[in-house]
């Protein structure tokens, strides 16, 4: 829980809503192989990759709109501010790699 409030809520609910999502096609799709639940698993988790190449985009935007208004920042503030930002990536790149990789079981177990 306490990732999920560093990371931002915003982007991080929605980042694991799209992997429960994820993970609820893919099992559907262990069950009913169709072309689209396929189509689905794979626009949903481009999806969050893109959502959360996003989130630290702006997040990035965010942190150094701070830096001309103080001047110095401390460098544990900066690397605190990477760190919160790199989050929602990390995520999305998860939920990624999971559809993928069920993408992936799936067209293998297709009978032909």
């Amino acid at each position: 829980m306490h990732l999920i409030n560093e990371g931002g809520p915003l982007f991080m609910i929605s980042l694991l809503i799209l992997l429960f999502l994820t993970i609820f096609l893919v099992a559907k799709g262990l069950k009913n192989n169709t072309q689209k639940n396929l189509d689905l698993i794979k626009a949903i988790s481009l999806f969050a990759l893109v959502f959360g190449f996003f989130g630290f985009i702006l997040g990035l935007i965010n942190a150094l709109d701070m830096i001309p208004s103080d001047g110095k920042v401390a460098p544990g503030i900066l690397a605190g501010g990477i760190k919160r930002g790199i989050l929602p990536p990390t995520l999305g790149t998860f939920v990624f790699l999971l559809g993928r990789l069920g993408v992936i079981v799936i067209t293998w177990m297709k009978k032909e």
